[in-house]
C-alpha cells in the first residue's frame, strides 16, 4: 500500500453480527476502500487464503473462533498484514494483549466512523513505514518528496509562496481547512521545503490515538511503566527528532494531554511515561485542524494558550468549490494516475464530464474528486470519461445526491441491486464488476447463483 493508494486496497471485515458488519461495511466503503465482510473466524481465513486483502479488521468476542485466533492464523499466514481489533471497553486488556501478538491497533465499543477512518489510515501507514523496527506512522524524505500539489488557484498559489517563505524557520505552523482539502500534504511541502528535509517526517492523527496510551505513543515510556511495558519505547517526538511532527486533528487531543504537549512546545522537551528525567527535543512541528480552533477554545475543549502555542504561522486551505480552476487540472492528474495504476490505456475527460465535476458542490473536496475519478477510470471500458462513468447526477438546489434506495429496503434487495446494476454498468464483465464491489469473482457467481433460485 503506498500513501493515498492504501484506499485502493481490500479490508476484510469479521463480525458475527450482522448490524456490526453493515455499519462496518458502509463507514469503510464510503471513505474509499474495498470491504469484503465474513461473519465468522473460519469464513474469514477461507477468504484470506482465496482472495488478497490489505488489511484486516476483527471483532475480538466471538463464538466458535475469537479474534485472537483470528489474529494468530493470520500472522501464521502473512505476517505482514496489519490486523485491527474490535474490543469491548471492559476487554481492553485483551486488547493490549492482542498487540503483544501482532495487532496493529485496536479501537473500543462504541467508536465514531471518524475514530475507524482516522485508525485504519494509521495502521496503513505504519504498516509501510516502520522506524527503528517500530510499527510507526513515519514518512521519509524520499516518500514525502513523491507529494505533489496540483494547483493554478492564485490563492493557493499565494499559500505555497508563504508555505516556502517560512518553511526554513522552526516555527510552529497552523493548517486549517475542510476534510480532504490537502491539509497535510501542504504540511509535507513545509517540510520537503525546510532545513529539516532529509530527516524524519512523522504524522499522527491525534483522534484515532487510543486514550489510555496517547501519552505513550506521543512521548515513549520506559520499560516497566505500566502493565505491559515489557520495553522502552520511543515516542513520536524523540522518534522525528530534528525532523518534523505532524499533529493531525489536534482539535480532538484529550485536555491533559494538551498540558503535556504546550510544555513539550514551550520547554522543548518531555518527559516519558515512568522517566526519571526530561529528554530534549528539536522536532519541528505542525498542527493540522478540519475545525474552528478559536471556537473549540470558547466552547472550552481546546486550551487558549496552546492555541496561541500552534497558531503562529496559520495557513487556512480553500474548499475546491472556492478554486474551481483546479478541478480540470485535478481531474486530469487523477486520471492519469490511476489510468497507471490499473494498466489502462491513458484516457482523455470529456469537455461534459469537466463541466458535470465543476458543478458539484464536493464536500469531501480534493479526496472526494480523487475518489470519483478513481471509480471512473474502472468503470470506463473506452478512452473518454463520459458524464455517465462518474456515476454522479446533476447538482440539486441543495447539491446533495439523492438517496438511491427506499428507506425500508432490506440489506439483502439493496445487495442484488447494486450487483446487477453495476453489471450493468459494466456491460456485465463479471470481472471488473467483481473489482468494483470489492468481493471475489467467485463470490459474485455464487450470488447471482442465489438469485437465479430465488426467482
Amino acid at each position: 500500500m503506498k500513501g493515498r493508494d492504501m484506499q485502493t486496497q481490500s479490508i476484510l471485515v469479521v463480525d458475527d453480527e450482522p448490524d456490526m458488519r453493515a455499519a462496518l461495511f458502509h463507514a469503510l466503503t464510503r471513505s474509499g476502500y474495498r470491504v469484503s465482510s465474513a461473519s465468522s473466524g473460519v469464513e474469514a481465513l477461507e477468504k484470506f487464503k482465496s482472495q488478497d486483502f490489505g488489511m484486516v479488521i476483527t471483532d475480538m468476542k466471538m463464538p466458535e473462533m475469537s479474534g485472537m485466533q483470528v489474529l494468530g492464523e493470520i500472522k501464521k499466514i502473512s505476517p505482514q498484514i496489519p490486523v485491527i481489533m474490535i474490543t469491548a471497553f471492559g476487554t481492553i486488556n485483551n486488547a493490549v494483549e492482542a498487540m503483544k501478538e501482532g495487532a496493529s491497533d485496536y479501537i473500543i465499543k462504541p467508536f465514531s466512523s471518524e475514530t475507524l477512518e482516522g485508525t485504519v489510515k494509521k495502521v496503513c501507514e505504519k504498516s509501510n513505514n516502520r522506524v527503528h523496527g517500530e510499527m510507526q506512522k513515519v514518512r521519509s524524505r524520499d516518500s514525502t518528496e513523491g507529494k505533489k500539489i496540483i494547483t493554478q488557484d492564485k490563492g493557493m498559489l499565494k499559500i505555497l509562496d508563504l508555505a516556502k517563505n517560512v518553511a526554513p524557520s522552526n516555527s510552529t505552523a497552523l493548517i486549517l481547512g475542510e476534510s480532504g482539502t490537502g491539509k497535510e500534504m501542504l504540511a509535507s511541502f513545509i517540510h520537503q521545503n525546510s532545513g529539516r528535509s532529509d530527516q524524519t517526517y512523522i504524522a499522527v492523527n491525534c483522534a484515532a490515538l487510543p486514550e489510555n496510551l496517547a501519552e505513550s505513543e506521543l512521548f515513549g515510556h520506559e520499560k516497566g511503566a505500566f502493565t505491559g511495558a515489557a520495553n522502552r519505547k520511543l515516542g513520536k517526538f524523540e522518534l522525528a527528532n530534528q525532523g518534523t511532527v505532524v499533529l493531525d486533528e489536534i482539535s480532538e487531543m484529550p485536555m491533559p494531554l494538551q498540558a503535556k504537549l504546550l510544555r513539550a512546545l514551550q520547554e522543548r522537551e518531555i518527559d516519558r511515561l515512568g522517566g526519571s528525567r526530561p529528554v530534549s527535543i528539536n522536532a519541528r512541528v505542525i498542527a493540522i485542524s478540519n475545525v474552528d480552533l478559536k471556537k473549540a477554545v470558547r466552547d472550552g475543549k481546546f486550551r487558549e494558550d496552546l492555541f496561541y502555542r500552534v497558531n503562529v504561522i496559520p495557513f487556512t486551505i480553500p474548499p475546491l468549490r472556492e478554486r474551481t480552476s483546479d478541478i480540470p487540472l485535478l481531474a486530469n492528474h487523477f486520471l492519469e494516475r490511476y489510468c497507471s495504476v490499473n494498466n489502462k490505456e491513458l484516457m482523455t475527460v470529456a469537455e461534459e464530464s469537466i463541466s458535470l465535476l465543476s458543478k458539484c458542490e464536493w464536500n469531501g473536496n480534493v479526496r472526494e474528486l480523487e475518489n470519483v475519478i478513481e471509480r471512473a477510470v474502472l468503470m470506463c471500458s473506452g478512452k473518454v470519461l463520459l458524464p455517465k462513468h462518474l456515476f454522479m447526477d446533476e447538482p440539486e438546489s441543495n447539491g446533495k445526491k439523492p438517496i438511491p434506495f427506499k428507506v425500508g429496503t432490506s440489506v439483502k434487495e439493496m445487495e442484488k441491486e447494486l450487483i446487477f446494476k453495476t453489471l450493468d454498468e459494466v456491460d456485465e464483465n463479471r470481472t471488473q464488476a467483481a473489482k468494483l464491489l470489492g468481493i471475489s469473482i467467485r463470490t459474485l457467481r455464487n450470488k447471482l447463483s442465489e438469485y437465479r433460485l430465488e426467482q
